[in-house]
């Protein structure tokens, strides 16, 4: 038999695409053939080169559909790449909400436009992914068709992402593994690990990933006088990271905006004690000091202080680790989930013809 064929649109090298179309390729037998944008987004002139590719886009991905003839098309970002798939006009469609809105920056004068296409993608797409409850409830608010709507983490890969407990209890070791993006905050987890250099406390700090803020977080970093403590990794293969976050035991992240944190996930997956900051989007899954500690945004001190609470309280955080790992084998397990995203998929092509 034929195998099915999905188009894909979005960033193929993200993790988190990776993800679902290996999932999809494993769990459901499908080919996957991919289109992306291909101007990056660095630089004012850039942005103008992107937006015209993206005002034609539509073009090329009508062109690719006439020659490649797929059963399916599926997209992330729904006001991006989820909108091309709405104006593609192919069905069956998915397409998945990335972050908490996918409208950002939330103060930029674009977001009336982006909400209105937004809406056109929501109501032309077959199947809406929400990767979390909070997506979930945002559709909610803005009248999506909740029918329409699967509530479910891609997960991940837990033959991969195991606890194998390799960091020294004896010594705090962090890891980071968000973009270097200003929403990220990575200057206030620098400044929370200054502090703690102050106080004479040891730690490693690993913070893995590229992004437009690497100088400046090195000069931070030199600044600060924990250069030879910290380590900036750059962008590394996803294969990679399980053994970086096995060799840690507390995994940090400051965003002030939040969806589903696959990230976070991993951590949890490898053991590593979860710090993260005090939206929603984390809300969802940690508890403040039971199975991690919640940080108010832009607070350096208070996460210097709870670093070191969780440091200094070894069963909380062993406790907190074991139940993490046994949650996310329940609930975010990728052979689990994807197989059914992949049932679903069929279902939808078979329903179609």
């Amino acid at each position: 038999m034929k195998k099915r064929k999905i188009l894909f649109l979005g960033e193929s090298y993200r993790a988190d695409a990776i993800t679902w179309i290996n999932g999809l390729k494993e769990l459901g037998d499908f080919e996957i053939i991919s289109w992306e944008l291909k101007t990056p987004n660095h630089s004012f002139l850039n942005r103008i080169l992107r937006t015209l590719e993206f005002v034609f886009a539509p073009i090329t991905i009508r062109k690719i559909i006439r020659q490649q003839k797929p059963d399916m098309i599926i997209a992330e970002r729904t006001t991006s790449y989820g909108f091309l798939a709405a104006l593609s006009g192919m069905q069956p469609s998915a397409i998945a909400q990335q972050g908490r809105t996918d409208l950002w920056p939330e103060d930029a004068i674009t977001i009336p436009l982006k909400k209105m296409i937004q809406n056109y993608a929501f109501k032309k797409a077959t199947l809406i992914h929400a990767w979390g409850s909070i997506m979930a409830e945002y559709m909610k608010n803005s009248k999506v068709d909740m029918s329409k709507v699967l509530v479910l983490p891609k997960g991940i890969d837990l033959n991969r992402f195991e606890n194998k407990n390799n960091s020294d209890s004896n010594k705090i070791q962090a890891i980071v593994t968000r973009s270097l993006l200003p929403e990220y905050r990575h200057d206030i987890i620098l400044k929370a690990f200054g502090i703690l250099h102050q106080r004479e406390i040891d730690f490693s700090l690993t913070i893995v990933g590229d992004g437009i803020r690497l100088e400046h977080l090195k000069d931070l970093a030199t600044k600060m006088q924990i250069e030879n403590k910290v380590i900036f990794t750059g962008r590394i293969p996803n294969t990679e990271l399980p053994k970086l976050l096995q060799e840690s035991n507390f995994y940090i992240s400051m965003p002030i905006t939040e969806g589903v944190s696959a990230s976070l996930f991993e951590a949890m997956a490898c053991g590593c004690y979860p710090i993260v900051s005090d939206i929603p989007g984390n809300q969802n899954w940690i508890r403040h000091r039971e199975n991690g500690q919640l940080i108010t945004v832009d607070d350096f001190e208070r996460l210097a202080n709870e670093i070191l609470w969780a440091f200094e309280n070894k069963t909380i955080l062993e406790n907190a680790v074991s139940n993490n790992r046994k949650f996310i084998e329940k609930q975010v397990n990728y052979k689990t989930n994807m197989k059914i995203i992949a049932d679903k998929y069929h279902e939808l092509i078979d329903s179609k013809k």
